[in-house]
């Protein structure tokens, strides 16, 4: 049975790293047992500043509540079983999926991103157990364009009972071996940035949180590693992220569905 959200994956020594990414002296951070090394490197852009060129990340299982709901969408706050808008702060994720190589890094095309969260309450759409079956509210997916980059619209997640407040996503495209490829993780906040939305409407209602990212066991498995920094935006916050795949690790690459098993009980309303 597969908890909400138990890491999987290998970990790299850091001499497989660095022959992965093809860089000397990359910044390296060793994960928790069970986690990918993540790993990073910086060039110049044309605008003379630094910008992330590659960036191998822990993967971990999607939990119980991921739906293929095959919605081709960037705005995923509305419900199209009834038109319905979910409340919460408006955030814009612009994600970056890089293929990693020999050479380094190289944007990836045509691969298939889908994100998922709980709404402003702590709520999943089409769970059975939140009596939301038939709802699709912030749940989407968008296809990698040439630069290998995808954009979400929407809210700010609140929180439920047990976890720390995250964000799912899954990326699928084909490995370099022909067969499928998934790659499943979760996107984090800072304590500092929760607390500050958390404390107004519509989130204010729920209360304070009952885990923290220092006490949720699975963002000890490399959830630093998956920490989002958002920004203020004229309509609310937004985020930049990137993600590189090595699409020939063929154990990351695995069908990372849900074990079976009775899930986690319903989130609390």
């Amino acid at each position: 049975m597969h908890d909400d959200d138990e890491p999987v994956g290998r970990v790299l020594g850091r001499r497989q790293a660095l022959a992965l990414l093809g860089v000397a002296g990359a910044a390296l951070t060793v994960a928790g047992s069970g986690v990918a090394m993540a790993a990073t490197t910086t060039s110049s852009s044309s605008s003379g500043g630094p910008t992330v060129n590659c960036i191998a990340k822990p993967e971990q299982t999607e939990g119980p509540y991921f739906v293929d709901e095959k919605l081709n969408r960037s705005d995923i706050r509305t419900d199209p079983s009834d038109g319905s808008v979910v409340k919460g702060a408006v955030f814009v994720l612009n994600l970056g999926v890089l293929q990693i190589n020999s050479g380094g890094c190289t944007p990836l095309k045509d691969a298939i991103v889908d994100i998922w969260t709980c709404d402003a309450f702590g709520v999943y759409s089409d769970v059975a157990a939140a009596g939301t079956v038939g709802k699709k509210f912030l749940r989407g997916y968008q296809t990698t364009d040439r630069a290998g980059k995808v954009r979400f619209v929407t809210i700010l997640p609140g929180w439920y009972s047990g976890r720390t407040i995250h964000i799912h996503i899954k990326i699928r495209t084909t490995g370099t071996d022909g067969n499928p490829y998934e790659f499943t993780s979760q996107l984090y906040f800072t304590e500092q940035f929760t607390a500050e939305y958390l404390a107004l409407d519509p989130y204010a209602s729920k209360g304070t949180p009952d885990t923290t990212n220092a006490t949720d066991r699975f963002y000890a498995g490399g959830g630093d590693q998956m920490l989002l920094a958002p920004r203020k935006a004229r309509s609310g916050y937004t985020a930049d992220f990137a993600i590189g795949l090595d699409l020939s690790d063929t154990e990351t690459g695995d069908d990372d569905s849900f074990g079976g098993g009775q899930p986690p009980g319903p989130p609390a309303a």
